[in-house]
């Protein structure tokens, strides 16, 4: 990477640093939002923790640092994370560099900006995401693919026009209605290629080119929509 393993040019915003995505493609822009969201989540559960046991010596320590980081991450996704999409709504950036630059795009992997309800970062019914999900399910997501078997959340880590069982998942455990979850199961079901299994990714024209014969994080994801459909989650 450029400027000695730092990257691109980035300003100071309190967020987390990343040079890689959960796909591990590299970053465009430095600051990776659905991470930062996930760090602020997983932030609260280190102070429920410390906050509740005696298990190192200073927890009062702990538990100080993790709410004034948590803090810091917050304010910075407040600051530099929203950009406006084509209809000029205001959503979530993918990445930021907190120099004015936004990448406007979802990936399927988790953290994901579509997975933010998921992780626990906001309510499924909140505004700016809502708009988010709609400009991650339109054209203006380079990775949105709609074929004639399917349609969904692609990554620059697979094919062009392959999409990712684990978005779609994502997609109905995101969802408060039953319809949407009903027809992402079997959009799923219809799409494994005649393996009974879920895999990496498929062609939204043709189910039977896939990645990954055996993806077990798609098929665990498969298995908590189909509770989540049954209320049993």
């Amino acid at each position: 990477m450029e400027n000695d393993g730092f990257g691109p040019d980035f300003a100071v915003t309190g967020m987390t640093w990343s040079a890689f995505r959960p796909s591990d493609d590299r970053c465009e822009y430095s600051y990776l939002i659905p991470s930062n969201m996930f760090a602020v989540v997983v932030l609260g559960y280190v102070q429920e923790i410390f906050s509740e046991l005696d298990i190192v010596a200073d927890p009062k320590s702990i538990l100080a640092e993790a709410k004034r980081l948590q803090a810091e991450i917050q304010e910075g996704i407040e600051t530099y994370a929203y950009t406006t999409n084509q209809k000029g709504e205001k959503i979530y950036a993918f990445e930021v560099d907190g120099l004015g630059h936004a990448r406007i795009m979802d990936d399927p992997n988790v953290p994901s900006l579509l997975a933010a309800p998921y992780l626990g970062y906001c309510s499924i019914e909140d505004e700016i995401y809502q708009a988010t999900r709609r400009t991650i399910f339109s054209p203006e997501n380079p990775y949105y693919y709609e074929g004639t078997k399917a349609k969904g959340l692609g990554s620059p880590h697979t094919f062009y026009r392959y999409i990712w069982p684990i978005g779609l998942v994502i997609q109905g455990l995101t969802t408060t209605d039953k319809a949407e979850k009903k027809a992402i199961l079997d959009q799923l079901v219809a799409c494994d290629g005649g393996t009974g299994v879920m895999h990496e990714s498929f062609h939204v024209d043709d189910p039977t080119l896939f990645s990954r014969e055996w993806f077990s994080w798609a098929n665990m994801m498969f298995c908590e929509l189909v509770l989540d459909y049954l209320d049993i989650r």
